[in-house]
């Protein structure tokens, strides 16, 4: 298994990413304090270049290949915001970048990782699916495989969010994220306990893309459900990696339902003013919903992207 990120591993990607990625702002607001009774403060990766958190760990990662391996390119695989960061990574660094993607990703994501000059190969909805695929690119191409979140270079970048947002405010109580592979709140997770040590972390996972809980109760890395949920950044399964991370040093993990991910997502953007994918709200629908509980608690929540088709928002078809 790769070794886990250090704090210093994380400081070392800051200085990698920070002259070329945002340092997004925290916002509050107060009608959702009041909603869920706790102090609020939103990291909005959703202001992110690409717009998306995954930015991040993409160009730790792509910066950190020697000339040799930069020079034959990357690979991934990723139904959008991680594939949209590799492409604009290797492009910021001139070389090519080869992304395997389910023919169903969302039409914004597909023309994303077109638009910053990746060539995409177009695969089945599986993991298997991706998998075999990308091995065929790899194969040809003799690029580096950049997985979107088992690698210590993905999420040692992306802690880089949760260090800025513990500089930003200080003696936050607990800090949520949402939880798909688990690359940020492994990377968040690491970087808090080392440089807060009394902050809490939570995640928060939909019902019906619950591995994380899963994994947790059965005590090892289980296979992911492949049910579909409109949170679709959050589909894939913890890897060795994240999972050890995760049972380290997150205290729990909750799960909400579709309509309260709905629902979450419809108040920020009718309270906030601000657009948010479905991934980014599921820590908020928990807080809402009440399944987790933190009465006037200084609250970090990371806002992980704001990539989603207007014409498919999920409050029109309910």
């Amino acid at each position: 298994m790769p070794g886990i990120p250090t704090i210093d591993d994380i400081r070392a990607a800051h200085a990698v990413v920070r002259t070329r990625v945002h340092r997004t702002p925290v916002l509050t607001c107060y009608a959702l304090d009041e909603m869920t009774g706790a102090n609020l403060f939103f990291k909005c990766e959703n202001f992110q270049k690409c717009g998306a958190f995954k930015i991040r760990g993409a160009t730790n990662a792509v910066f950190s290949l020697d000339d040799d391996q930069a020079s034959r390119g990357v690979a991934t695989h990723s139904s959008g915001n991680h594939a949209a960061a590799i492409a604009l990574a290797a492009k910021w660094r001139g070389i090519e970048a080869h992304v395997v993607m389910p023919e169903q990703a969302p039409e914004v994501k597909k023309n994303a990782v077109a638009g910053y000059g990746a060539r995409i190969y177009f695969c089945g909805p599986t993991a298997e699916d991706r998998e075999v695929l990308s091995e065929k690119v790899l194969s040809e191409t003799g690029a580096t495989f950049l997985h979107a979140y088992d690698d210590p270079r993905i999420i040692a970048g992306a802690g880089t969010a949760g260090l800025e947002l513990c500089e930003d405010v200080p003696d936050l109580d607990v800090v949520m994220a949402p939880i798909g592979g688990g690359g940020l709140i492994s990377g968040t997770a690491l970087a808090v306990s080392a440089v807060s040590p009394r902050t809490k972390l939570i995640g928060a996972e939909p019902e019906q893309a619950d591995n994380a809980t899963r994994c947790i109760e059965a005590g090892k890395v289980v296979p992911a459900s492949n049910r579909e949920t409109v949170a679709d950044g959050l589909r894939m399964p913890l890897s060795r990696l994240t999972f050890s991370i995760i049972r380290q040093h997150v205290a729990s993990v909750v799960t909400v339902s579709e309509m309260e991910i709905i629902e979450a997502m419809r108040l920020i953007w009718e309270r906030m003013k601000i657009v948010v994918e479905p991934s980014s709200v599921v820590p908020l629908a928990a807080l809402l919903s009440r399944r987790v509980q933190l009465p006037a608690q200084r609250v970090g929540v990371i806002l992980t992207g704001g990539n989603i088709d207007p014409a498919s928002l999920p409050w029109s078809r309910s």
